[in-house]
Order: structure tokens, then C-alpha cells, then sequence
């Protein structure tokens, strides 16, 4: 699974709006769209700070492991 992919589950998982979960995590709501759309690619201190929010692990999130 792609991480732009894995992101938009966590997210629907959770209930929230890109715009809840940007501002958790310190970015712009654009910014998270990107990530979402797959246009670009979180910096390590935005993954990170993702990876925490969702609860999961760096790899999980990356789509290296099913396990989380």
C-alpha cells in the first residue's frame, strides 16, 4: 500500500478532516493534501509527528510492514 493511500485510511479511521489532522501535526491543510494526493512527500520531523498522531509505526505508515 502507498503511503498517500495508508494516510487517507488512518485518517478515515480516525474521523477526521485533513484540516483536523494538519493542525495536530503543525502543517498546512495544503501541505496535507499533497501528502494525501500523493504530490509530495512528508520531511522526517512531519513523519514522525504523523506516525505519533495515528499511534503507528514509521514503517507501518511508510507501507514497509502491515504490522503497526
Amino acid at each position: 500500500m502507498e503511503f498517500s493511500e495508508r494516510l487517507r485510511n488512518l485518517r478515515a479511521e480516525r474521523k477526521e478532516t485533513q484540516v483536523q489532522v494538519a493542525d495536530a501535526v503543525g502543517i498546512s491543510a495544503r501541505q496535507y493534501q499533497g501528502l494525501e494526493g500523493g504530490t509530495s512527500v512528508p520531511n522526517f520531523y512531519n513523519l514522525c509527528a504523523l506516525a505519533d498522531h495515528f499511534g503507528v509505526t514509521l514503517d507501518y505508515l511508510a507501507g514497509r510492514t502491515d504490522e503497526r
